[in-house]
């Protein structure tokens, strides 16, 4: 449908020259004809009246109406009487052949990727409301910049909440709120470069293609430290040069491991002998099946650990609303780089936040969606029981991911193929090691967005491929 200009259109700009020696009416037909012929003006777009042209224009309206007139003679307008005066079909440039089209990628019966939540189950309804009530009371001065760590409001909110549920040491001042966790991890890595530190360790397996762009964009070095059933070697960290480092404690990414208690008293007190920084990735905290959620590190040593967390998991990624605690001596730094960065989150989005906190729909949504998860986790566990036994299954405690271990000699690529030819998404551990390591074989069966039913058959699909060769 072609655009209805209100009056000229934006692109419909004639300008004349009256020095130029050209007469006025061969400039103003010639635009015209030009604006048509490049498409500038489509089939059917009106034209502004000759009463408007003439007065934008500077020129009489008589002129107007021998241009219009001339123009519709020759095929590139049309005029009804009692309607706008418009582009004729045909008159137009052809259009520009299409790009090549790309073969539409087929549905799947099953994906399991991993990192995506359930975004079906988005409370809209509670959302929408909560940004009514943030703009029912909303108080103009809000309206402004504002603070560059984000809304005084939610920090208050937020800060009471880290505390009661994740046993934080949370005061609102040493809150920056930001764009997700992408962005905190950003400032968090620049605000330590400032210190002086130049190496940031990470878990492997982890996330190394997102902390190495990280680093690098920070200016440091990004190390991987291995992760065993414990979680990550401490020893193994303390031989490198690094003073800072990445980690997932409440349910290590990938493997699905608690940091185990000894190890966490391990890492703080490195932190503290190597006057380093622990950066706390609060990942699936939320979502424990066994027992209640463990505490954040950060509770335990508030001038050691930077905790970031996010909504990105407990309502969806979409949202872009995250959170850092910063220790005292960071705050400053971090807020600086925030303010540089993009001068602060949206304002709206972050009261509607701390209005769904405060009101308890936001603890709901969580109790609710941990149900769901739990449910889903139980029919993948039965799924793979019945259609390929021999695969043993783990970090099923929390979260809504799980890793399958395979056969001895399994091709992990190899497999994802084969189960694509199926319609099935498979996703494998090398993506998630430094090295890209396609060995000990193993699958990081994600099920956050994956209904029960689509999640049986794709397993059902794919179960003799998991079982390997007899």
């Amino acid at each position: 449908m072609s655009p209805q200009w209100s009056g000229l259109s934006p692109d419909l700009l004639v300008a004349v020259d009256r020095n130029s020696g050209e007469p006025l009416r061969s400039q103003v037909e010639r635009a015209l004809r030009d604006a048509i012929r490049t498409g500038r003006l489509q089939v059917g777009e009106r034209l502004p009246s000759s009463r408007r042209l003439a007065r934008e224009a500077g020129l009489s309206r008589g002129l107007v109406q021998d241009c219009y007139a001339q123009l519709q003679a020759e095929g590139y307008l049309v005029a009804r009487t009692g309607s706008a005066t418009r582009v004729a079909a045909g008159a137009c440039a052809p259009p520009s052949p299409a790009p090549p089209s790309h073969p539409e990628v087929p549905r799947l019966l099953a994906d399991f990727r991993w990192g995506v939540p359930d975004l079906r189950s988005f409370p809209l309804g509670d959302w929408l409301w909560a940004m009514r009530e943030a703009g029912r009371t909303l108080p103009t001065a809000e309206l402004d910049y504002g603070d560059p760590r984000g809304s005084a409001a939610l920090r208050e909110v937020l800060a009471g909440y880290l505390r009661r549920v994740r046993a934080a040491a949370a005061g609102p001042e040493r809150l920056v709120i930001c764009s997700g966790y992408a962005q905190g991890l950003d400032l968090a890595l620049r605000a330590l470069a400032r210190t002086g530190i130049r190496a940031v360790a990470h878990e492997d397996p982890g996330s190394p293609a997102t902390l190495t762009a990280a680093a690098a964009s920070a200016g440091l070095s990004a190390v991987p430290v291995p992760v065993d059933e414990h979680g990550i070697d401490v020893a193994a960290l303390a031989a490198t040069d690094a003073r800072a480092v990445v980690v997932t404690p409440a349910h290590q990414w990938p493997t699905g491991v608690v940091l185990a208690p000894e190890r966490r008293l391990a890492l703080l007190d490195w932190a503290e002998r190597r006057d380093g920084f622990v950066i706390e990735d609060d990942y699936d905290a939320e979502f424990r099946y066994d027992r209640e959620p463990v505490g954040s590190l950060q509770g335990l040593a508030a001038d050691r650990v930077l905790a970031i967390g996010t909504v990105s998991k407990s309502l969806a990624p979409a949202l872009r609303l995250g959170w850092l605690l910063c220790p005292p001596a960071l705050a400053a730094p971090v807020t600086a780089h925030k303010q540089l960065a993009d001068r602060g989150s949206p304002t709206l989005d972050q009261l509607a936040l701390a209005k769904l906190i405060e009101s308890g729909r936001y603890d709901r949504q969580l109790r609710r969606m941990r149900m769901v998860y739990a449910a889903r986790r139980d029919a993948l566990v039965a799924a793979l029981a019945a259609h390929a036994p021999g695969v043993a299954v783990t970090g099923l405690a929390a979260g809504f991911h799980a890793v399958a271990h395979l056969a001895p000699g399994t091709d992990e690529q190899t497999l994802i193929a084969a189960a694509r030819t199926r319609s099935v998404g498979l996703h494998g551990m090398s993506a998630c090691r430094s090295t890209g390591a396609t060995t000990p074989a193993q699958l990081v069966l994600g099920f956050g967005d994956l209904g029960e039913r689509a999640l049986t058959a794709g397993i059902a699909a794919v179960g003799d491929l998991l079982r390997g060769p007899d």
